[in-house]
């Protein structure tokens, strides 16, 4: 019998994972007799810079999720979530969504595994709010925001009607300011629909402790960010946050209690401790490595993306931050380190200058700095609209279609009643998609 293959284990499939698969098959020679698996706790690439438009009926959830099977031809799935990495015996252990445990030997491996939410010790928070990391949580708010409107459309209690027209929304960095500012456009629609809501106020809070919304941007785009907020009616208050959390509201930090059901927690992530777990050395949660994103001492293992402290040689003394556009391009030169270190290719150093962002703040706004060149209104959303095409690496075409849909036809607002709200804990042991994993076929 022949030799077994080398094989190169990437743990998580999110957008550094994901790239570093696709990169390291491409750098790969069709004679090379390498395999590459990919351990995922889904089956599909999560593009989560539009899970916004998804939690606003803008579209379809699938539009969002790319299927690695599909569109990774030549890559081993591993479907589970990764419990232990034992870098000192070359090998991977993970659980099945059925239960069943497994251990993967590797001769190389690329640890991408992201990123979770960040919780603040803030009483009340993990009970009663929801984070928004993955697409059961995408659908569970906008099933809730509509099931509110329904419930507040079937009371004659005012302040019960109120405090379910109340959505407050925490953490005003990109996930959170689309969120807040999508919010108010799928509430307009929903209480169009019924009469009895006619005069009923929709108010949606967008809560920081920073100063102003998109404190990372430059500032021409945090203003016009907040112009489209408070021109939607949304209470931004910068320098507050939640106090307390509780069932039937929240108390803030300037000793406001504010009568509502709703909370999104957008506060932001933090490493996977599973990296911390590998007791190898840290900075802040994140795997050190080198400007190549081999782990010091340690040539058979890589790591990329929200789990590797990876130095930015454009700012001498700082490692890069925990973005998308980060995660892509490091998991692209992981996959082709990772074949030059097989003997195709040359290993190269990671440099990467931004290239700019862009915030989607639904209907014809949004904000943008391409090429740090700031812009807003109608210009930058279809900068935006184009940037998410190019960038997602699969779906165009459908999420596209989606848009048009939504501009002719408006969009839809039933609630599906799918995901439960037991389903959607704000737990911060696993990323993207939270809550137990599935148990069954």
């Amino acid at each position: 019998m022949g030799e077994s293959p080398t094989r190169v284990v990437i743990v998580g499939g999110g957008f550094a994972g994901y790239n570093a698969a696709r990169a390291l098959r491409r750098a790969l020679p069709r004679s090379a007799d390498v395999e590459i698996v990919l351990v995922n706790r889904t089956d599909y690439f999560l593009y989560l810079p539009l899970l916004p438009e998804v939690a606003a009926a803008v579209i379809d959830p699938r539009r969002v999720t790319v299927s690695i099977p599909a569109t990774l031809r030549g890559v081993r799935l591993a479907l589970g979530d990764v419990t232990a990495i034992d870098p000192d015996n070359d090998r991977v252990e993970y659980t099945d969504p059925e239960g069943g445990t497994h251990t993967l030997h590797y001769d190389r491996l690329i640890v991408a595994a992201g990123s979770v939410t960040r919780l603040l010790p803030v009483p009340g928070v993990a009970e009663h709010a929801h984070g928004f990391r993955g697409v059961a949580e995408a659908l569970y708010l906008r099933d809730h925001v509509i099931r509110q409107v329904e419930l507040a459309a079937a009371t004659d209690d005012p302040a019960e009607r109120d405090a379910r027209c109340t959505f407050v929304v925490v953490g005003a960095g990109y996930t959170g300011t689309e969120v807040a500012a999508q919010g108010p456009l799928l509430t307009e629609a929903l209480r169009r629909r019924h009469p009895v809501l006619a005069n009923q106020r929709m108010r949606w809070m967008l809560l920081d402790l920073a100063p102003k919304v998109l404190p990372e941007l430059d500032p021409r785009l945090s203003r016009a960010a907040d112009r489209v907020l408070r021109g939607r009616g949304v209470r931004v208050l910068t320098g507050a946050s939640v106090q307390e959390a509780m069932p039937d509201g929240v108390r803030l930090t300037t000793g406001e209690l504010v009568p509502a059901r709703t909370l999104v927690w957008c506060v932001g992530v933090r490493p996977d401790p599973l990296v911390s777990d590998t007791g190898l050395e840290t900075q802040k949660g994140r795997l050190v490595v080198e400007t190549t994103l081999e782990v010091p001492g340690r040539p058979r293992m890589f790591a990329c993306g929200d789990a590797a402290a990876v130095p930015d040689v454009t700012r001498p003394g700082e490692v890069t931050a925990m973005t998308a556009q980060h995660a892509s391009r490091q998991g692209t030169l992981a996959g082709r380190n990772v074949a030059a270190s097989l003997g195709y290719g040359t290993v190269r150093a990671y440099k990467h200058h931004d290239l700019g962002f862009v915030v989607d703040l639904g209907g014809l706004q949004a904000a943008a700095n391409p090429l740090q060149i700031p812009m807003s209104g109608l210009l930058a959303k279809i900068v935006t609209r184009g940037y998410h095409l190019i960038s997602m690496p699969g779906n165009r075409v459908r999420t596209a279609v989606d848009w048009l849909l939504d501009a002719v036809l408006g969009r839809q607002s039933v609630q599906l009643g799918i995901i439960r709200s037991a389903a959607v804990p704000l737990d911060t042991t696993r990323p993207h998609e939270l809550g137990p994993p599935e148990q069954g076929s």
